[in-house]
């Protein structure tokens, strides 16, 4: 009777547990997600070292276009790299500048990729440009002939800023040579002279 009841007892205990195979599919299918937590986290990680590798090199091309542009002199219309040490990291430029249909302007060019990487792996490049009829600081007038002309000559270097002749900036001259809107009218005075002056 005993025996009986033992063995009853053992079989209930066996339907109430997990097989082997079940114990071994249960670890499979987590490790299976457990792989693809563990690869969603390291192309996260990959994904930010990329963003931060090319951010650093997109600021060392604009860094290299500011220091040509701020030269004297134009850059020369040819091929150049150099290396830079930049967030303790090894870096390698290259420019080609380029002339453009304006005569004084010329087009720079600039890709940059870590020291140790294949040339053909640029992680950024940026495009600038150098010459007389770009804007300087604070604003003034572009030159696009190339040459540098100053003063009011009146043969047309002005146009499009306002001046015409000797006239001051801003302020156009009217066709009877009177000056701005409320001026006496033109004519023989003895304080005013007759003919035009020009400024300096």
């Amino acid at each position: 009777m005993n025996a009986r009841r033992a063995d009853a007892l053992r079989r209930a205990g066996h339907a109430r547990g997990f097989t082997l195979i079940e114990v071994l599919a249960a670890l499979v299918i987590v490790a299976l997600g457990m792989l693809g937590v563990i690869e969603a986290v390291t192309q996260s990680a990959r994904n930010g070292t990329y963003l931060r590798e090319k951010t650093l090199a997109h600021w060392i091309a604009l860094n290299v276009i500011t220091e040509k542009r701020l030269r004297q002199e134009p850059p020369p219309v040819t091929e150049s790299s150099g290396d830079v040490e930049f967030a303790g990291q090894s870096w390698r430029w290259r420019m080609q500048v380029t002339q453009t249909q304006v005569a004084s302007l010329r087009r720079m060019d600039v890709s940059v990729r870590p020291a140790d990487a294949p040339d053909s792996s640029a992680l950024a490049t940026v495009t600038g440009f150098y010459g007389t009829a770009i804007g300087a600081a604070g604003g003034g007038r572009l030159d696009w002939s190339g040459a540098d002309k100053t003063g009011g000559s009146g043969d047309g270097d002005n146009e499009g800023d306002g001046t015409a002749g000797g006239d001051k900036p801003g302020k156009a001259a009217k066709p009877d040579g009177s000056g701005q809107p409320g001026s006496p009218p033109p004519g023989p005075s003895p304080e005013t002279p007759t003919a035009p002056v020009e400024e300096e």
